[in-house]
């Protein structure tokens, strides 16, 4: 360690509180990982503030000696944005965990970041209330890890990303400065939208540190229709023809063979031998008229799907959505050996191009030779590609270019390489490639200027989001 960096420590320390600082190589080592493959620097030092005023010391401090700083809040990033590229120290957001405001009359909630979301709509649903943003790990997600990312979900088909749902900020800058955006109203045209340039933005240019987020009434009915189907063709024609007859799902998911079979026995439903792909979607309506929409997406479906079953019991809807949720880490199971990882793609696609993307994303991955299973949120176009990768050099290598392959087909599909889980250190080179594929690079170069006007000594999250070619 640096004088320096042992000299802002102690500051730190003065400044805060020592039991709220972790220094030992034991409590620093499991910092070191997040949800993702990706391995990061051990830290300088954890720092667990309470409050906003406590991490505009520490920002003050870091500023002034150019040290790196990561924030982190449960470690649930599956792109390595939560671990430090560059050697400095994580602030943890996770001991801002209340829930400050909850107003059903003006539909809002107001939380600090290091709120997990599924804690969030526990409250919420005693008013019958919920905040429609919904990773799959919900469970153990905060609230500002979302809002970090972007992140989006089983019911973006309905209720988009979560930037879609946030009203205002508040947020420490790398200087110390303590700034607020939005405010608590659905309306506001006032100067620069900064609240949306902090949404996605994976803490490069400042910390979260409270929120202002819209809530929805929760549905009054709802039911499942579940299709078996022999191909993805089938699949895509009856998502396209349910959406253009005005029909839209809360959720709307697709799975291949290999994910069915890691999540069937969860499920607790029977799937037939021949199927090759599933679609599920869920539909709310008044009670009078869910049935009637049940009838309308059924007889689409019936069109495609070699059988079909309807669950309208609530208990079991709930066991099919918690093992729909559980099936990366259902996924595991399937590894060859402990060693092997599993490293999940997050590509987009207009939903009309779903079919034929998906058909090209799968001779891809016979191309490349590696075992890769398909899952995702057909009514959104959002693929995730999950690739099991050996963990050696070459298994790497061989992982990086089926994503770069998976990337421009969904790139030449006018799409994205990156729909709700954040670029980080792992997508920054597709990032580059789909810009430069759009004659737009000078795109990033704004976002860099961006940055610098946030954070001139450039000390926050460092690593991330941007590539610079040889």
């Amino acid at each position: 360690m640096l004088l320096r960096e042992k000299n802002a420590i102690d500051e730190i320390v003065n400044a805060v509180s020592r039991k709220n600082i972790l220094t030992t190589k034991e409590e620093l080592i499991p910092y070191m990982k997040d949800a993702s493959y990706i391995k990061g620097e051990m830290p300088l030092a954890v720092c667990l503030p309470k409050n906003s005023e406590e991490i505009a010391k520490i920002m003050h401090i870091c500023n002034k000696n150019k040290i790196n700083v990561t924030a982190r809040s449960a470690g649930t990033s599956l792109t390595g944005s939560s671990v430090e590229s560059v050697h400095g120290i994580i602030i943890s957001t996770m001991n801002l965990s209340k829930i400050i405001d909850i107003n059903t009359s003006s539909r809002y909630a107001v939380c600090e970041p290091g709120v997990r979301i599924d804690i969030l709509n526990e409250e919420l649903k005693k008013y019958n209330f919920f905040y429609p943003p919904d990773p799959a790990s919900s469970r153990a997600s905060t609230i500002g890890g979302s809002l970090s990312t972007n992140a989006g979900g089983l019911r973006a088909v309905r209720y988009g990303a979560t930037k879609e749902w946030v009203l205002g900020l508040e947020a420490v800058l790398p200087t110390g400065e303590i700034i607020k955006t939005g405010e608590y109203t659905l309306k506001r045209s006032a100067g620069y939208d900064l609240t949306a340039l902090f949404i996605g933005s994976e803490g490069t240019l400042g910390i979260i540190t409270k929120a202002i987020l819209k809530i929805e009434p929760l549905p009054e009915a709802t039911g499942k229709i579940i299709g078996f189907y022999g191909d993805i063709i089938s699949v895509g024609k009856s998502m396209d023809l349910i959406k253009s007859k005005g029909i839209t799902p809360i959720i709307a998911e697709f799975m291949d063979r290999g994910t069915i079979e890691s999540i069937k026995k969860n499920m607790g439903i029977k799937v037939p031998e021949s199927t090759n792909y599933l679609l599920m979607i869920d539909l709310d309506a008044p009670p009078e008229a869910l049935e009637r929409k049940i009838s309308a997406a059924k007889e689409i479906m019936e069109k495609y799907a070699e059988n079909i079953i309807v669950i309208r019991d609530r208990d079991k809807m709930d066991q099919i959505y918690s093992a729909r949720k559980g099936a990366y880490s259902a996924l595991l199971e399937q590894r060859e050996n402990n060693r092997q990882l599993i490293v999940i793609g997050d590509v987009i696609v207009p939903s009309s191009e779903l079919a034929e993307s998906l058909t090209e994303i799968d001779q891809c991955v016979k191309n490349d030779g590696l075992k890769a299973t398909l899952f995702g949120h057909i009514g959104d176009g959002n693929i995730h590609a999950n690739i099991f990768m050996d963990n050696t050099k070459e298994g790497r290598t061989r992982m990086e270019k089926l994503q770069m392959d998976i990337a421009k087909v969904a790139i030449k599909h006018n799409g994205s390489v990156s729909a709700e889980h954040g670029i980080g250190t792992e997508k920054n080179k597709l990032l580059y490639e789909e810009y430069k594929e759009r004659n737009s690079l000078y795109s990033l170069e704004i976002m860099k200027l961006i940055k610098k006007a946030f954070d001139p000594n450039n000390i926050l999250n460092r690593g991330k989001i941007f590539y610079e070619p040889d």
